[in-house]
């Protein structure tokens, strides 16, 4: 597990190219087949698994081919509050309206 706060960028890119590679390997798959099924091209892929460098959307991609968008999600997911005083406490979002 790595401290994302005082690891490198460049660490943690090679740290989920490294996981990514391993779920891939455990779902059987080839970097031709993971290919395939994402439809992020192969040299990509082969990149990304080498120097951890990718796009985000291809990387989204490859995540949700290999079912692991559970990961995604939860990144993405609505904040949880324990108590009414966080909930009180956490700026509300305004929506942009448009000028009649």
């Amino acid at each position: 597990m790595i401290t994302f706060a005082i690891t490198p960028p460049e660490e943690i890119a090679a740290e989920l190219a490294g996981n990514l590679r391993e779920r891939r390997l455990d779902q059987g798959l080839t970097q031709e087949g993971l290919s395939g099924r994402s439809g992020v091209p192969l040299g990509t892929l082969k990149k990304f698994e080498r120097t951890g460098q990718i796009s985000l959307v291809s990387f989204i991609r490859l995540m949700v081919a290999l079912k692991a968008e559970g990961a995604l999600e939860k990144f993405l997911g609505e904040q949880a509050f324990e108590t009414l005083d966080q909930v009180l406490a956490t700026p509300k979002k305004h929506k942009r309206g448009r000028i009649t």
